[in-house]
């Protein structure tokens, strides 16, 4: 490091004392603006928002909302709809099928947002028929609008949630047991996670379903092996082909996806 620093001594004081002169030109410059700016009282930009008689902060207001409405979209997608089923269950068919990595993450996602796509789509076009048409032709108002959106979104959720999971979020917000007396009086934060929490055991249940049958190639595979004295050679190995192989035989895409678009119904 010395012999460096000996070697190259020169060009680091030069380096040096051309950023030294670089900051010091700098820092002059911004005190000069400075000065110049008090003296003269007036600002070189001028940035805020003139609300006027109040149509420009309205205009402001609802831009902000549609931005954290957009923000917030891919969450939306996720949790409303019918995707985190789809997802887990084609995660639980890689796993259980022993191929880590096939499909991959991008291949599951894609299928796991067309199906989505296909199962919402007449939910999609009611919110588009009853909401964002009519508040483009300024016949209702935004907060019509969303009340119209919502609604389709609810009826979706609200035949998928569980009357346990209901009851329990219910009972979690302060709800007293026979205040809510019809689904219109359930709120949304309570539906949305009661919603969530029965998606993820409806797929958790359908993934042990698609389990099943590989587990009992996996059993038969190691106990072949140890029968045969090959206790060294990993039961994965022989087992996986075996799986695809049922997996194909039996059709399994068309049989898991057709039976799990069904659940929705």
């Amino acid at each position: 490091m010395l012999h460096f620093f000996k070697k190259y001594k020169k060009k680091v004081l030069i380096i040096s004392l051309a950023m030294s002169v670089f900051f010091a030109s700098c820092v002059f410059f911004v005190q000069h603006v400075a000065a110049a700016d008090t003296d003269s009282g007036n600002n070189l930009i001028s940035v805020g928002i003139s609300a006027g008689d109040g149509s420009d902060m309205s205009s402001v207001l609802q831009m902000l909302l549609v931005l954290t409405v957009l923000s917030v979209a891919p969450s939306i997608l996720m949790m409303l709809t019918s995707f985190t089923r789809i997802v887990i269950v084609l995660h639980f068919i890689r796993s259980a099928i022993g191929t880590q990595t096939v499909p991959p993450n991008q291949i599951i996602a894609g299928l796991s947002l067309f199906l989505t796509f296909f199962i919402m789509a007449p939910t999609f076009n009611e919110v588009y028929t009853s909401a964002f048409v009519p508040l483009s032709n300024n016949e209702i108002s935004a907060e019509e609008a969303y009340d119209a959106g919502v609604q389709p979104i609810r009826e979706f959720m609200l035949k998928q949630v569980s009357t346990k999971d209901l009851d329990t979020f219910l009972r979690i917000a302060g709800f007293e047991e026979g205040s809510v007396t019809s689904e219109d009086d359930i709120p949304l934060q309570v539906l949305i996670p009661s919603f969530i929490i029965s998606e993820l055991r409806i797929a958790f249940i359908i993934g042990f379903l698609i389990y099943l049958p590989f587990i009992v190639i996996d059993m038969v595979v190691s106990s072949t092996l140890m029968s045969m004295g090959m206790m060294m050679l990993p039961p994965t190995t022989i087992s996986t082909p075996f799986k695809i192989l049922l997996f194909v035989m039996a059709d399994g895409w068309n049989l898991i996806i057709g039976n799990l678009m069904s659940t929705f119904n």
